[in-house]
């Protein structure tokens, strides 16, 4: 990988590391320590993802504006500021609005990061982004393995350790990102030939792709919000609910060497990819629903890791090959946006679901709602291909 990816890699493995010591832990802080219902608990959680998409989508235009570092640099700020506030101030409603503010600052940086890691190694293709998956969830490991040891002592070292992560971040994006320069050269392919006709097409064929990717992140971001509350009523531990991310971000670490190869070999499309993903995320969901014991719930989670490692590269990596040039950021914006709206939409359905039903009823919900995602996935290029095998039979011959 360019010394310009390592970067990047190492800024978003902290960043995450520092992130996760919180939003595992957020529905089991509003709901136990601040005395609010799931459904209000779901409401905070939309409201923090709601300013999370505003903010990846103003991020991703400001990487296509100024560039990646001015973008990185005033989504950290804005982060950070909140996130030291917490420190001092994590009332109600206090809490509220600053979870907000870091919705939109973290909001921003995403976007301008992995459209920094496609432009600067664009020959990758999704190596690149595979690469920023990894650091995520080693972020995700490392946070959510020290959050749930550091919350039993006090959740005011978890705000702490958050910001003192992202101080550290925000001082390595200083110095590091502001020499990384980025490169618009795209490989040539169906999907991402220069052309103007094709745009809509393109950008036509990246929502209805988003459309299923947002179904995915409503139903997984179930495990974060209604599931975590689940462990705590049939008295699975703190400690051992965050073991469950540790797991989750070792094994998505770990596995890439063993996971690549089945991926090539299985999936030999980006769409392919996805599609065995979701299904493997509805296997999980079957095991969830039965679970009674701790070590049920860590096969399902195995399960759900596998199924996105398949998923989650995968979509910015199209993104990616969609975008025409200069549109990068846009494009990573739409689907860190998408990506957030299932975190935004997911909790508070979700929460509702168990509030006025069961936790049950829920999980069939949701593997139906996996099923609904299928359909766009499978079927998100078709038009792009017509449009492109329009243009090639109208094509004039040269002489």
């Amino acid at each position: 990988m360019p010394k310009a990816l390592w970067l990047l890699v190492i800024g978003m493995l902290i960043n995450v590391t520092g992130a996760s010591f919180l939003w595992p832990l957020n529905t089991i802080y509003i709901h136990e320590h601040l005395g609010k219902s799931l459904s209000v608990a779901g409401f905070v959680l939309m409201l923090n993802a709601g300013a999370s998409v505003v903010g990846n989508l103003i991020g991703g235009t400001l990487f296509d504006k100024v560039g990646g570092y001015k973008s990185i640099i005033v989504g950290i700020s804005i982060t950070l500021m909140a996130l030291i506030g917490l420190i001092f101030f994590h009332g109600w409603p206090t809490y509220v609005i600053l979870l907000i503010i870091v919705g939109f600052g973290s909001g921003m940086v995403f976007p301008s990061m992995y459209a920094m890691a496609g432009t600067v190694w664009p020959e990758g293709g999704r190596k690149a982004f595979n690469a920023m998956y990894v650091a995520q969830n080693a972020g995700v490991a490392i946070g959510a393995a020290l959050g749930g040891l550091v919350a039993s002592y006090s959740f005011t070292y978890i705000f702490v350790a958050n910001a003192f992560m992202y101080l550290i971040f925000f001082i390595i994006a200083f110095v590091a990102y502001r020499h990384i320069t980025t490169t618009h050269t795209k490989q040539t392919s169906v999907l991402n030939e220069a052309k103007p006709v094709q745009d809509r097409a393109k950008f036509a064929a990246l929502l209805m792709l988003c459309v299923g990717y947002l179904l995915c992140w409503m139903a997984y971001v179930q495990w974060q919000s209604t599931i975590a509350a689940h462990t705590r009523n049939i008295d699975i531990s703190l400690a051992q609910y965050s073991m469950l991310w540790t797991i989750n971000g070792v094994l998505i670490v770990v596995g890439q060497p063993f996971i690549l190869p089945v991926v090539k070999f299985f999936a030999k499309t980006l769409k392919v990819q996805i599609l065995i993903g979701t299904v493997i995320f509805i296997l999980s969901f079957g095991m969830v629903s039965v679970a009674t014991t701790f070590t049920h719930f860590v096969l399902a989670m195995v399960v759900l890791t596998i199924g996105e490692m398949f998923v989650w590269p995968a979509v910015p990596t199209v993104a990616s090959q969609l975008a025409p040039k200069g549109k990068e950021g846009f494009y990573q914006g739409v689907v860190n946006s998408t990506a957030t709206g299932g975190r935004m939409l997911g909790p508070v359905i979700g929460g509702l679901f168990v509030d006025f039903s069961t936790i049950h009823t829920l999980f069939y919900v949701l593997m139906v709602v996996l099923v609904c995602s299928l359909i766009p996935t499978a079927i998100y290029d078709k038009k792009l291909k017509k449009v492109y095998q329009d243009e090639m039979i109208t094509k004039p011959v040269s002489t």
